[in-house]
């Protein structure tokens, strides 16, 4: 177990101080550390959700991922589950360098979007109503340009699933060689999706190798106004002219990001 470590614990020692949030398990220098962190994050009707992470830091850590096993009497185990993995995917960005911290601070921030928004079901004799929390006037928007897709199929079901994940609505649209992606949803979604596109290799190079998405860029981001269409779903859409996509735009409210925006990239 190396200095870096040894300094890590110590921090995260002080920073969990309070009464049950840190017990050491086992420290050595051959079998590394393990540790359990008892936090709490925040469900999406803002509920507070404890949790108990484990964490076991091989003595090659950092420059190998941690072991993480997550459990909450408040989750199931499939959502646990999916909170592991989503502790792992952030973890893979942060290799060489301590992260327990911060996977720590990120599952805190973002507990909501990764376990999903939860269906409140009302039943009478006659009917069963199903109600979840739309949209508030915090939600965001943004445009994105894609310079090409070469493994167009693939390419597609990773943007749909990560939208799916956040919980972001839009439209993925193709016209010509014009690939734009309209997000709209929390604004610290919209961020974890640009990274997640930035960081994974999502596409192909021309020699077929698998790549990194290096061509994108962020035309326009604004919070959504009155005028604005809210999206019920994330689409694929694909456009046989120009107009059937400025349609599109005007249908959303939207014909100011066109012009200013879209049209720009026709020329």
């Amino acid at each position: 177990m190396g200095e870096l470590v040894r300094e890590e614990l110590s921090a995260l020692a002080a920073i969990f101080c309070g009464p049950d949030e840190w017990e050491v398990v086992s420290c050595s220098e051959t079998d590394g550390a393990s540790f359990r962190i008892n936090t709490s994050g925040q469900g999406f009707l803002d509920e507070n959700i404890p949790l108990k992470l484990s964490f076991h830091l091989p003595a090659t850590y950092p420059f190998c991922l941690p072991r993480i096993s997550v459990n909450s009497q408040h989750l199931t185990r499939a959502q646990c589950t999916v909170i592991k993995e989503k502790l792992l995917e952030q973890a893979k960005k942060l290799l060489s360098e301590p992260m327990v911290h911060e996977l720590v601070l990120w599952i805190q921030q973002n507990l909501k979007h990764v376990i999903g928004q939860p269906e409140t079901t009302v039943s009478s004799e006659n009917c069963t109503l199903s109600t979840s929390t739309s949209m508030d006037d915090g939600t965001w928007i943004a445009l994105l340009h894609i310079d090409h897709m070469r493994a167009k199929t693939k390419y597609v079901k990773t943007v749909e699933k990560w939208t799916s994940n956040l919980r972001l609505t839009g439209r993925l649209m193709f016209w010509g060689k014009i690939i734009l992606v309209l997000l709209q949803g929390d604004r610290n979604s919209i961020k974890e999706y640009l990274i997640l596109q930035k960081t994974s290799k999502v596409d192909v190079d021309s020699s077929g190798k698998k790549c990194k998405e290096k061509m994108i860029s962020i035309l326009f981001e604004t919070k959504v106004q009155m005028e604005h269409k809210r999206f019920l779903a994330f689409e694929v859409k694909e456009y046989s002219s120009l107009d059937e996509l400025l349609k599109e735009f005007e249908a959303a409210g939207l014909k100011e990001m066109f012009s200013e925006f879209v049209l720009p990239l026709v020329k």
